[in-house]
């Protein structure tokens, strides 16, 4: 994970990438710039924000999180959580939505991430009350545009909870 020790932002993405694996930066290639122009949209520097991958080792072949590699993770990414104390987690992709809506008893929420992003949610966290907001992963949008737009939508519900 990268950002401020005092974020009231969490980004919580999916696993590491090509270029995240070489630097040892989350969300460092692509969709890395993608997210710094989304979070430029909404006027947040991204060295106010943390950011982080539910699986902390690039996937062979850069394939999805396996259900057993998430579940090994959990302990370092609750750690994060626990230190960070977030009041608003943005989850980026399918993988850590269901990961985080399931570890803050959300299960029922699990659905489709095209019915859920841009949603607000609120969790019980051990330090107190949690907003959770589902969102594409903006390697999505690179590979459709189209999603681009979604995006930058559910960063201006962002924008208003932070106001």
């Amino acid at each position: 994970g990268e950002g401020s020790h005092d974020a009231r932002v969490m980004f919580i993405g999916e696993a590491p990438g090509r270029t995240e694996a070489a630097t040892g930066r989350p969300f460092a290639g692509a969709a890395g710039k993608l997210l710094d122009e989304l979070l430029a949209s909404i006027g947040v520097p991204r060295a106010s924000v943390y950011i982080t991958n539910v699986v902390k080792d690039r996937p062979p072949q850069n394939r999805d999180p396996l259900p057993e590699e998430i579940s090994l993770y959990a302990p370092f990414l609750d750690r994060q959580i626990a230190i960070i104390q977030p009041k608003i987690i943005v989850l980026l992709g399918r993988h850590s939505m269901a990961a985080i809506l399931e570890k803050f008893g959300l299960d029922a929420m699990i659905g489709p991430i095209s019915r859920l992003h841009g949603t607000v949610l609120d969790a019980e966290a051990p330090d107190g009350k949690i907003t959770i907001i589902p969102m594409y992963h903006p390697a999505a949008a690179l590979y459709n545009p189209e999603l681009k737009q979604e995006l930058l939508k559910d960063f201006q519900t962002l924008k208003k909870l932070l106001l």
